[in-house]
């Protein structure tokens, strides 16, 4: 089983004290690529960082999450652009809307949002998107940008089935995440999970975030990592009523194309 994590912030200080470990604990567990999320300014340049670091295995994303819109001015914009001509990063994101939490105010994350959705048209790169209690907006301005663009990913979907069906119908593709393994919040995704074409499916961590509730045993660090994918993988081929080799198989191909990977 070989797997593309397509969302993992590795960039995050929790993996600094082990982190050839944790690339080598994802191979061990069949996730021998990964792309590193950008979502600030400096963060899409270590995630690029790393992807120097370790050619073959990591790739990565240059945007600013909308919880960071608000320190989004000419220099970051200037300076994402940058960042997404090389040929290591292979969409422009973290980006979109954030109303669940509201760190920057709104007008300020939809202007953002659209600065980096001009970045994406302007360079031919695919969109690696946020949205969190925002979809209305979110739809409208992404409707307006997306013929523009060549592919988006709608990252860690955790929305309604109508969400679902507004994104389908933009030829989104739908990264799902070990959200879907929560119990008290996700169990609506095992059902929604089934109606994701497979050429629109991919599978991610975002760890360190989001550590799956169903693994067992729970670490004691809580702390997320690209090799709990397999797990993820498992959880959703059963929700999907196939086996975990054809989730696995149909989600790296989609990864390999939507990212332009070379073959494993």
């Amino acid at each position: 089983m070989q797997l593309v994590d397509i969302g993992a912030n590795l960039g995050h200080e929790s993996f600094r004290h082990d982190f050839d470990a944790v690339l080598q604990r994802a191979r061990e567990h069949g996730v021998g690529r990964m792309i590193v999320t950008g979502a600030s300014r400096e963060g899409s340049e270590h995630a690029l960082a790393l992807a120097h670091a370790h050619p073959g295995v990591l790739w990565a994303t240059a945007g600013v999450h909308p919880h960071h819109a608000v320190d989004y001015d000419d220099a970051t914009d200037a300076q994402l652009r940058e960042l997404a001509q090389d040929p290591a990063v292979r969409a422009v994101g973290e980006t979109g809307l954030d109303y669940h939490r509201n760190y920057s105010p709104r007008e300020t994350q939809l202007r953002a949002f659209e600065r980096q959705l001009a970045i994406a048209a302007e360079l031919g790169k695919p969109l690696f998107l946020h949205q969190r209690d925002a979809h209305g907006d979110f739809v409208a301005l992404l409707r307006r940008w997306r013929d523009r663009v060549p592919a988006a990913v709608v990252h860690c979907f955790t929305d309604s089935r109508e969400a679902l069906a507004d994104y389908l119908a933009l030829d989104c593709h739908i990264g799902i995440t070990g959200w879907i393994c929560d119990e008290r919040r996700g169990t609506h995704l095992r059902e929604l999970v089934r109606g994701i074409p497979a050429n629109r499916l991919m599978i991610e961590t975002d760890a360190p975030y989001l550590l799956p509730r169903t693994v067992r045993p729970q670490p004691s660090h809580r702390r997320n990592e690209p090799m709990y994918l397999r797990h993820i993988c498992m959880e959703i081929a059963r929700d999907r009523g196939e086996a975990a080799e054809t989730t696995a198989a149909h989600s790296t191909a989609t990864a390999e194309a939507f990212f332009g990977l070379p073959p494993a």
